[in-house]
């Protein structure tokens, strides 16, 4: 299985996480987590979801100066985020079928780049993973910008891998 500290540690996944913020994807995956086990969802699928939710996200300035407002009408950080985030846990080795699920839950985590809503459409997959990052959002986007050291981040994703194959029942030493 391809595990959470296999996803953070590959150089793509550092990179893009930069950007749309490592304490905001490493919050929403462990809400996410606890969510899709309280609902009896895959946690798997839905925590790599929640992690990679926003690895499409790119900068977007105006004359120098970060342009949120800017960035929001241009926004379709789902799009690029489905179609990074498959290509990497395809290259890390995940099931082509996961793999998928993943990209299809950042895909529809946000429907802010439709003309339409796709909330009534969405799996419960996809739902849980949309709740969570709402839950942790903030106005002008400040969420993005929360700091987490790379290590406790790992430690956290560690923890989430160990309660992922818990909840699972899987018996996996993974140290």
């Amino acid at each position: 299985m391809v595990t959470l500290e296999n996803i953070f540690s590959h150089w793509v996944t550092e990179k893009y996480l930069q950007r749309s913020g490592i304490h905001h994807a490493v919050t929403v995956a462990e809400t996410a987590f606890s969510l899709a086990r309280e609902r009896g969802l895959d946690t798997e699928v839905t925590t790599k979801a929640a992690l990679l939710h926003d690895i499409g996200h790119y900068e977007w300035y105006t004359d120098g100066e970060w342009d949120y407002d800017e960035y929001r009408k241009h926004d379709i950080h789902a799009i690029k985020g489905a179609e990074r985030a498959h290509k990497l846990l395809i290259r890390l080795g995940e099931d082509r079928v996961k793999a998928k699920e993943v990209a299809l839950a950042i895909l529809l985590h946000t429907d802010s780049y439709l003309p339409f809503s796709v909330e009534e459409n969405r799996s419960p997959v996809q739902a849980v993973v949309a709740e969570a990052d709402t839950l942790d959002e903030q106005e002008g986007g400040l969420h993005h910008y929360k700091s987490m050291d790379k290590m406790e981040a790992l430690q956290r994703l560690q923890q989430l891998d160990q309660e992922i194959f818990l909840s699972q029942d899987i018996n996996v030493n993974i140290f």
